[in-house]
């Protein structure tokens, strides 16, 4: 089974390289940014208009209340049907968990400035020994939504999209030290960074989140696979 979590901006054609856009099973948006949830868009498009035999089943799309409405008024689609014929559209529901095949997403609500979700995903581990858990901050502040979706999860993918000292905006973004501090709250296995805007240096960010996470820490990148 292949879950996303997010489709923003930018991200289809990279996705391209690593599966067929219809081997597509769930897409669990955290929120309606658009560098979150605007390439449901593009593959809107490959779902409707792809020539051959129609896709055998919608994927999910899980998301904040309002996601149908916001992807159609996106791409200018009447409401009715929407995107509705090419995606089975759901509305997370905060704490209740939702299954993508062997997956269990559990959303939390989160600290931003619109209606926003981290996600704890947990699935069967690579080897088939017991469970995993992948938690995913979504983008969020610092609160205790962020630590239930964090708590003892064997890796923490977290954004850190500001550096302390600079961007003081409470309920925005957090920056490397407070994503380090979630993290040992938590006791989670690994840290990994994410969402680092191009005019940072991430290893500045590196070294924030090392003044409060002693253990297993990286950046995302491009292409990056991790096995849990």
């Amino acid at each position: 089974y292949r879950v996303l979590l997010d489709l923003g901006s930018g991200s289809l054609g990279p996705l391209q390289r690593h599966l067929a856009l219809e081997e597509i099973d769930g897409i669990a948006l955290s929120h309606l940014h658009p560098d979150h949830c605007l390439d449901a868009c593009g593959l809107y498009v490959y779902l409707k208009y792809r020539p051959g035999e129609p896709i055998a089943r919608r994927p999910l799309l899980l998301g904040p209340a309002g996601s149908a409405k916001r992807l159609a008024r996106a791409y200018d689609l009447p409401l009715v049907p929407g995107m509705h014929s090419e995606f089975d559209i759901v509305s997370w529901t905060a704490g209740v968990p939702a299954r993508i095949g062997p997956f269990t997403l559990t959303p939390y609500r989160v600290v931003h400035p619109v209606p926003a979700f981290g996600i704890r995903v947990e699935g069967p581990r690579e080897d088939g020994n017991g469970t995993a858990v992948l938690a995913y901050s979504g983008d969020t502040d610092e609160c205790e939504g962020l630590l239930q979706v964090a708590r003892k999860a064997d890796l923490f993918l977290c954004e850190a999209a500001f550096h302390e000292g600079r961007d003081d905006f409470a309920g925005v973004h957090l920056t490397g030290r407070r994503a380090g501090r979630v993290a040992t709250r938590a006791e989670v296995g690994a840290l990994l960074l994410t969402h680092i805007p191009p005019w940072n240096d991430p290893e500045r960010t590196r070294a924030e989140a090392k003044q409060t996470w002693e253990g297993d820490l990286g950046l995302a990148e491009p292409g990056m696979v991790v096995t849990l």
